[in-house]
């Protein structure tokens, strides 16, 4: 029976479990760009732009190489809503009700696939080093899950930067030489820009029409689209940004969007990259001396590591993981999260940045926006879905474990020992944000103080019965309970007379 086979827009991968496992003679590559799935959050215009081009270009090469393909572009008028609506209209039209896919990294898709009425086989998603069972044997019986044991394991699994049994250095960790501030000035040109194509200027015309009204811009559209690009773009990071990627991979500047950032999360979760490639690539650099042991591993631990690992926790953790909210947070998030104005630098510069870019770094994501969401007490879903929408490397899969277990500390503990939070004067000395802003970092208390001072105190008093005992944090309440009474009672009504100001809908 001829079989449909079903290639997501994250799955642009010629190594596809799916692809693998058709006949080219006889099967039916099924692609489409459905309203469903661009809009089942508000997605940044540029992310739509990205998916929508770099899957025309993989249909055709797939079509080039003799597959049937069967594309439907979101402007054809007969295209349905959902991907299940595609299904059935692609299955009726070849007579067949077998489905093919390769596992989506989305509960919510894999849910559709299974209810949808067809025969659909789901397979294993082995572009990814550790599989559901080798991660569910890793996970069992252990106390807690932390990373950094896991990533161990994936470095024997791969051998990458390995000496026989043990870590090149004799370190598994060089993230203490990872963590300089921002430079003076940054010496990397950023991320390679590709000019915009026929095939991907069509695209940015649709999206401009079809998505005017989200979170983003389309203008000044740079990624690469296809596979020859994003490795062009990967060659230009190892040899220009790589070398000081470790140093300053903490680091925050309001004008200098990338530093010495990679960009290569959208291409390898979009499947344009491989990721044993992209780690291979740079361990050959630091092996050639072209980038030192701290760069080359903090890049690799954050790919085998840190990749594997989230993708691990949203698989083992349930559908069920994106409504966690252990800290019982309900605020809604606020308006400046899409673009209107406050008065913190900080905040503001990474808003406006991802507005324009689809993009920030980790740190920019963990400590400035998701810091400022976890102190003011923001209903965790509303965070995880404004992470899902307005960032181009983001799916479910590696957002939402970041988001509700990593920043906001919703899952309770699963990934993160303790809450990722701040004052301002981390934010300070990582960045030249406050440099410029309207608040004072170093005003712990009045009307110029900065938010996160007040905040940060906040967040510890109202969560002291959870976290009094953490031996992580123990430090953290010395401080306050050795400050002033008058000076802790001010503390926390200066944070009152904020959160205040900002349910009212007052600029902050």
């Amino acid at each position: 029976m001829v079989k449909l086979v079903l290639v997501l827009g994250d799955q642009l991968s010629d190594s596809l479990s799916s692809l693998k496992a058709a006949d080219k003679g006889s099967d039916i590559i099924v692609m489409a760009e459905v309203m469903g799935e661009a809009e089942y959050v508000k997605h940044h215009p540029k992310k739509i732009a990205f998916l929508f081009a770099a899957m025309r270009k993989f249909a055709a090469r797939l079509e080039k190489d003799g597959w049937d393909v069967q594309y439907s572009k979101l402007d054809d008028p007969d295209t349905p809503a959902s991907l299940s609506e595609v299904l059935l209209q692609r299955a009726e039209a070849a007579g067949t009700s077998k489905v093919v896919v390769t596992e989506p990294g989305e509960w919510r898709l894999i849910e559709a696939l299974q209810t949808v009425p067809l025969d659909v086989e789901i397979l294993q998603d082995d572009r990814f080093i550790a599989s559901h069972k080798m991660f569910e044997d890793w996970a069992e019986g252990r106390k807690a899950l932390r990373m950094e044991y896991f990533y161990r394991e994936m470095r024997r699994k791969t051998g990458l930067m390995m000496e026989g049994d043990k870590p090149a250095g004799e370190k598994w960790n060089f993230d203490h030489d990872n963590r300089k501030p921002a430079p003076g000035s940054v010496e990397y040109s950023g991320p390679m820009r590709f000019q915009t194509d026929d095939v991907t200027r069509t695209v940015l015309d649709l999206v401009r029409d079809r998505f005017a009204d989200n979170f983003g811009t389309v203008d000044d559209f740079w990624f690469a689209t296809d596979q020859g690009q994003a490795r062009q773009h990967l060659a230009h990071w190892i040899k220009g940004g790589l070398p000081k990627f470790g140093d300053f991979q903490d680091a925050m500047m309001g004008d200098e969007r990338f530093l010495y950032h990679a960009i290569v999360g959208l291409y390898i979760n979009a499947g344009l990259l491989d990721a044993m490639e992209v780690c291979e690539a740079v361990e050959a650099a630091w092996k050639a001396g072209d980038a030192p042991i701290n760069a080359a591993e903090g890049f690799i631990r954050q790919i085998i590591g840190w990749r594997e690992y989230i993708r691990g926790i949203y698989f083992l953790e349930g559908p069920d993981y994106t409504s966690r909210n252990v800290l019982q947070h309900d605020r809604d998030l606020p308006a400046f999260f899409w673009g209107k104005k406050t008065w913190m630098a900080c905040v503001s510069k990474t808003v406006e940045q991802t507005h324009d870019e689809a993009y920030a770094h980790h740190i920019q994501r963990l400590m400035v926006t998701g810091n400022f969401a976890l102190l003011a007490g923001i209903d965790p879903h509303q965070v995880h879905e404004w992470y899902l929408a307005v960032y181009a490397d983001a799916y479910e899969w590696v957002e939402a474990p970041n988001v509700i277990g990593m920043s906001q500390f919703a899952d309770g503990g699963i990934i993160a020992s303790k809450p990722y939070i701040s004052s301002g004067n981390y934010i300070d000395k990582m960045s030249d944000y406050c440099k410029g802003c309207s608040y004072k970092v170093k005003d712990k208390t009045g009307p110029d103080a900065c938010p996160f001072n007040l905040l940060y105190w906040h967040f510890l008093d109202r969560h002291r019965e959870r976290f009094k005992d953490n031996h992580r944090m123990g430090n953290m309440y010395r401080v306050w309970d050795r400050m002033d009474e008058d000076r802790r009672t001010a503390v926390l009504k200066d944070a009152d007379r904020f959160l205040q100001k900002l349910d009212a809908g007052d600029i902050v």
